[in-house]
């Protein structure tokens, strides 16, 4: 394993190992306004919710590498404490990063990238109508975190309003993920988008005590085809399957006394979240 000492390393170095290997990260499209009512949106992919009660959510602007000057949206947020906080996703994102170009603080991002400047209710700052989830926010705090180009100023913002597209909810309300079709920021030129081929299920056991991959039988444990994942699902269960809970699964085909190749259809249940299955093929 390569190891990278950051002290004494340059700063594009830094900025290049951590943004591609810290990623996808969710971005937030902000939209500022400054006193004299001059609106900006940019992107900024150093964002996250970070607690609920209150509703916090924070994103780091960074001073530029290359003149240490604040971008125009800490500018607008030390004038005027109030954000837009609108969701990016597939429809919109090749806008949004239109939108990171370094105009100046009088052009207005909005007519630049194309986007529709709607209203907000409780802040300032104009929502991004494209945008299918818009936060209204108010500026909670600025931690300046260095002051030389690069260091990262964290913006903690409390959420006062969510503003949600009624096409990406389903009957019940809720958030329908595949609808919403975000998109994340890695490294370079890269993003990932949050679809039916990226997007998949790991059940958590919030219920119960999981007996843990120490308790796993010692055959199973030590298995060359299983992997750890493989590993963590069957050690997911409070405790271990009896016979009688197993006893109607039905499960493909196999030979008892072939141990590679009930390990090897174990795994391929598991893959299609078939614990159980997998646990009758495993202890039979």
């Amino acid at each position: 394993m390569k190891t990278i000492i950051t002290q004494g390393l340059p700063i594009v170095d830094q900025y290049t190992y951590l943004i591609s290997t810290i990623a996808p990260r969710p971005i937030a499209l902000v939209s500022t306004i400054d006193k004299a009512g001059n609106v900006n949106l940019a992107p900024f992919s150093y964002f996250n919710i970070f607690g609920v009660n209150p509703p916090i959510v924070a994103f780091s602007a960074a001073l530029s590498g290359k003149t240490a000057l604040p971008k125009d949206t800490l500018h607008n947020l030390r004038e005027v404490g109030e954000a837009v906080i609108n969701l990016v996703n597939y429809d919109m994102v090749h806008a949004a990063s239109l939108s990171s170009v370094a105009y100046p603080l009088e052009v207005n991002e909005f007519v630049k990238a194309g986007f529709t400047a709607i209203p907000s209710e409780q802040v300032r700052p104009p929502r991004v109508a494209e945008s299918p989830v818009q936060l209204e926010c108010r500026m909670v705090d600025i931690i300046a975190l260095g002051e030389q180009g690069g260091a990262g100023n964290l913006i903690l913002c409390h959420v006062d309003r969510i503003h949600i597209a009624e096409h990406v909810l389903t009957a019940e309300g809720k958030i329908n993920h595949l609808a919403l079709d975000l998109v994340a920021r890695a490294g370079g030129n890269y993003y990932c988008r949050m679809n039916e081929n990226s997007m998949f299920e790991v059940p958590k056991p919030l219920h119960s005590f999981a007996i843990g991959v120490d308790l796993l039988p010692e055959t199973i444990r030590h298995s060359h085809i299983l992997t750890g994942n493989d590993l963590a699902q069957l050690a997911s269960v409070e405790q271990l399957p009896t016979p009688e809970q197993l006893a109607d699964l039905v499960v493909p085909d196999y030979s008892k006394d072939n141990l590679t190749e009930r390990h090897t259809i174990a795994r391929q249940l598991l893959a299609k979240n078939e614990k159980m299955k997998a646990w009758k093929v495993l202890l039979d």
